[in-house]
């Protein structure tokens, strides 16, 4: 319960990230200032979508294991 409460501390932390490369960046610069957050914003999630469907992958990998090691 520590880890998870640490996690959404260390979220609430970074809440402006800049997930552009240096083109995407030159691309979105030349767009306005609302259509590249729109961009970055768009990037952020793409890129999140894999992590939580590995990281529930993850989870439940660790709990048939502690449940097959308590059997």
């Amino acid at each position: 319960m520590k880890r998870i409460a640490f996690i959404l501390l260390l979220q609430a932390f970074t809440l402006h990230v800049y997930a552009q490369c240096s083109i995407c960046t030159k691309s979105a610069s030349q767009m306005g200032e609302d259509a590249g957050k729109g961009f970055n914003l768009g990037i952020v999630y793409l890129a999140a979508m894999p992590f939580a469907i590995i990281g529930f992958i993850a989870y439940r990998w660790r709990q048939n294991e502690k449940k097959k090691s308590l059997d």
